[in-house]
């Protein structure tokens, strides 16, 4: 093992490069080897692969305009493997240090996007720090721009700026296209001033930002990112597979209610059209959370009467027509079996 390498060891350490460090530590443990000592080798080895070299430690910004962003509690997102593997790329280009690490999602609202950001801090071990870009804006001349100076400032000043990933969140409110804008000339100021301070970036830093109306964008702005990552590419199937996980996420805390993928997947379909994740998320929570802890499929009959907007019971022929089963409608409507199958066949001789 040569000195230069427990050198540097010490230093990646310190600088927080981790994708160094571990290249490093690999090359010690192949010295060990080379050298006879196999067990040590291994257990270099070992420690790489079953921990994080690096806990990145909480920076604290002087100005109030950032906001921690907790990451350690963020499950895997069900993403669609084509933004998925967009969300992969992203964390290659950073690792591979050239420069690339401007990115902007885009897509409507509910679609991931601020999740998606935590995924990828946690994902590079960074800490995610949060700009609300509404809050940036003032209604004093000028202000606006010097709030954004503001934050780039301390941006530029951070000790380990490769520790953080920046999100700034609804960025709509300073890039939107300039000509739209009623006082021109001071949204304007605050758009170049935001211009230069991208373009001069430490590129150590991840910066994410999202938008919902990527359309009207300032052209010029758009340029400024490396990437832009479209989160309008949900499938119907992607979205039944989503809603899936979800529900299958929160069933673990209503132990009382019972599992029906088949006919939870079904009530989803019937949906036209079925709403992005974050929707999707707020009707599974809400339906659970409102369900008889007495009654083991009562969240599937309110999430039915939500997502057809029904205020009674519903129809068996409906239900029939829109495809459920002889089994599934009983569970819907609390209806035997042997009772809807006469009541349908009576309409149908009718």
């Amino acid at each position: 093992m040569k000195k230069k390498d427990i050198i540097n060891l010490i230093k990646y350490h310190y600088d927080h490069d981790e994708l160094q460090f571990r290249e490093t530590a690999n090359i010690v443990a192949k010295d060990f080897d080379n050298t006879g000592d196999h067990q040590l080798a291994e257990y270099v080895l070992s420690l790489m692969s079953s921990t994080n070299t690096f806990v990145p430690q909480e920076y604290t910004f002087e100005s109030h305009f950032f906001k921690s962003i907790r990451t350690d509690d963020t499950t895997a997102l069900p993403l669609p493997n084509i933004i998925a593997q967009d969300i992969r790329g992203i964390i290659n280009a950073v690792n591979h240090h050239m420069g690339i690490n401007k990115f902007l999602f885009e897509g409507a609202p509910g679609t991931g996007k601020t999740e998606s950001a935590k995924q990828v801090a946690r994902l590079l071990s960074r800490n995610l720090y949060m700009v609300d870009f509404n809050t940036l804006i003032d209604s004093e001349m000028g202000k606006t721009s010097k709030n954004i100076a503001a934050v780039f400032n301390e941006i530029d000043r951070m000790p380990a700026p490769d520790s953080v990933v920046i999100l700034f969140d609804e960025i709509d409110a300073i890039a939107m296209d300039r000509v739209n804008n009623n006082d021109i000339r001071e949204m304007g100021r605050a758009t170049s001033s935001i211009l230069k301070a991208l373009d001069s970036l430490n590129e150590n830093v991840v910066l994410i930002a999202t938008t919902n109306l990527f359309s009207k964008f300032d052209r010029a702005f758009i340029r400024r990112f490396d990437s832009i990552i479209n989160f309008d590419r949900y499938e119907r199937e992607d979205l039944v597979d989503i809603a899936s996980a979800m529900l299958n996420k929160y069933l673990k805390q209503f132990k009382s209610s019972k599992r029906d993928i088949k006919l939870f997947q079904k009530i989803i379909e019937c949906m036209d059209p079925i709403p992005n994740p974050g929707e999707l998320d707020n009707l599974i929570k809400v339906s659970l959370a409102f369900s008889d802890p007495n009654d083991s499929f009562d969240y599937l009959r309110r999430l039915y009467r939500t997502t057809q907007n029904q205020i009674g019971d519903p129809d068996l022929n409906v239900l029939q027509k829109q495809g459920f089963t002889i089994r599934q409608i009983e569970t819907l409507t609390g209806i035997s079996k042997s009772q809807v199958s006469r009541e349908l066949r009576g309409k149908t001789n009718e």
